[in-house]
């Protein structure tokens, strides 16, 4: 165990430049890991190319680190236990420079797939490590704030990920998009070397649970790739996504099973038996799964029916961040005069009203039109996700706080990945049903499909091309009211939180006090 004086030394806070200078690193070092989530997606296209693939390979690029991300996620505490959490912070961002730097210099597809895999295990105590790290170094009555300024980073930074990948993929190389983390990466590790390195958490020599490693490897490795490449396949007429789903089901079964047993779990499941933490966590897990969802089918409505190039659906989404940059810090240091459910429930309700609002959306509809909506969004991220991350971690002992940042972030990570494979597969089918129930209302002999027949014949468009018109504007509308089905039942997911998060127990005060059973 580490010596009483180090102990000590841990806990006492930072301040002044000292603490400016850690949240920074600190903070950028989430921003780069949560950015390497999604600045790819935009330049698989190019890397393909590049490297001589299909498109459906350089996905594997995306899949492989979501996979290992999601894997090593939930180990953060056991990993932070028996090594540190600052060494193991620290070899995290070491390691991710390194592994971003290989992608960046490989020439095969399977090089980078293999790198890109290698760069994902490794990150995945980054995104809890910073939380603990964070509050474990802020005084406790500035701890709401350290959580707002890191819950701005990982919200935000998805949504820019896209934006910077294009831009960097259409005037550079795609190389940068991994070579811009080299910076980043040294800075955050400076900091974190020179103002922690004599204040490491306690360590102890924790028994490794073998079985239970393997059976989170297995399962969510099956799980999470069944997700990314269900949609290719056409989810379960694949016989490989049956096999997945069945090792999926079997493991994680058996996983719950088997920590809930284990003296020393891999994966502190038992945390999710807290009042507080569990019904947070549902809360947040709901909350980004119709966040995700909305963000991902937006920008692939836009681009598929409006006409919109993918920087332009970039800039459409992007305004949500404004409103959160601007409002998740004065959230965090005011949060504590209110009840956090009714700043959640207010959050909860923003989104609701927002999903609703381009529930409404017609083809008519200009760029601003769907730019506000998720301008107004952004205020409902500082009110959502700032307070819900300390609703989760109320009550919580400090040394459980890296478990319990690993638990919930691994679980959000997932219901993005869930959001992304349920809310692609859901437009898809909702758009080849409306459009089959549109095409009954525009039968050759109906009054309005002849009537609009006949004015493209006085325009000099008559025969297959007229025909060919039509069914241009049946799947823009069938695609369209695809979209809004969408974002309806994403309003009443957001609805169902809202009134979710109200179960939870006051106080929702952090460190060893009360509260959160």
């Amino acid at each position: 165990m580490a010596s009483p004086a180090n102990a000590v030394a841990a806990r006492a806070p930072l301040a002044g430049g000292a603490l400016v200078a850690l949240t920074a690193g600190v903070a950028l070092a989430t921003f780069m890991e949560v950015l390497d989530i999604s600045i790819v997606n935009v330049s698989v296209r190019t890397i393909a190319g590049n490297l001589g693939v299909s498109n459906t390979e350089g996905t594997m690029a995306i899949s492989a680190y979501s996979m290992a991300s999601a894997i090593v996620q939930p180990l953060t505490g056991w990993i932070s236990r028996r090594f540190g959490e600052v060494k193991t912070f620290g070899f995290s961002v070491a390691l991710f420079v390194v592994f971003s730097v290989l992608c960046g210099l490989a020439n095969s597809m399977t090089m980078l797939i293999v790198f890109r895999l290698l760069q994902g295990a490794v990150s995945g105590p980054m995104v809890p490590l910073s939380q603990s790290i964070l509050l474990n170094n802020y005084p406790p009555a500035k701890r709401p704030l350290a959580l707002a300024l890191w819950a701005m980073m990982v919200v935000v930074a998805p949504v820019f990920g896209p934006i910077m990948g294009g831009w960097i993929t259409d005037n550079y190389s795609w190389a940068w998009i991994f070579f811009i983390n080299i910076p980043i990466g040294l800075f955050a590790l400076l900091v974190t070397w020179v103002l922690l390195r004599k204040r490491e958490t306690r360590t102890a020599k924790i028994p490794l649970d073998g079985i239970g490693l393997f059976l989170l490897a297995v399962g969510v490795g099956s799980l999470q790739f069944m997700l990314d490449k269900g949609n290719d396949y056409d989810w379960f007429s694949s016989k490989l996504i049956i096999v997945l789903g069945i090792i999926a089901l079997v493991c994680l079964t058996f996983l719950v099973a088997w920590e809930l047993m284990h003296k020393h779990p891999v994966v502190n499941l038992r945390l999710l038996g807290r009042r507080n933490f569990g019904i947070g966590v549902l809360c947040l897990s709901v909350g980004m799964f119709a966040f995700f969802g909305g963000t991902v089918v937006l920008p692939t409505w836009l681009q598929q029916v409006m006409g919109y190039n993918a920087t332009w659906a970039g800039f459409a989404v992007a305004p949500i961040g404004i409103l959160a940059i601007i409002m998740s810090p004065v959230v965090g240091a005011t949060q504590s005069h209110f009840d956090l459910r009714v700043l959640n429930s207010i959050g909860f309700a923003i989104f609701a009203a927002c999903s609703f609002w381009m529930a409404s959306q017609d083809t008519s509809v200009g760029y601003a039109q769907v730019a506000i909506p998720r301008l107004v969004m952004g205020a409902g991220i500082a009110l959502f996700f700032v307070p819900v991350n300390q609703i989760i971690l109320s009550g919580l002992p400090d040394e459980e706080i890296a478990s319990a940042s690993g638990l919930s972030n691994f679980l959000r990570t997932l219901a993005g990945s869930v959001a992304t494979a349920v809310s692609t597969t859901m437009y898809e089918h909702r758009t080849t049903f409306h459009h089959a129930m549109l095409v009954q209302h525009t039968q050759d002999g109906a009054a309005t499909t002849q009537a609009y027949l006949t004015g493209l014949g006085q325009a000099g468009l008559q025969g297959m091309p007229a025909y060919a018109s039509l069914n241009k504007i049946v799947n823009a509308q069938a695609a369209t009211l695809a979209s809004n089905d969408v974002f309806w039942c994403f309003g009443l997911m957001f609805g169902l939180a809202m009134i979710t998060i109200w179960f939870t127990k006051p106080p929702f005060t952090g460190g060893s006090g009360g509260g959160g059973h």
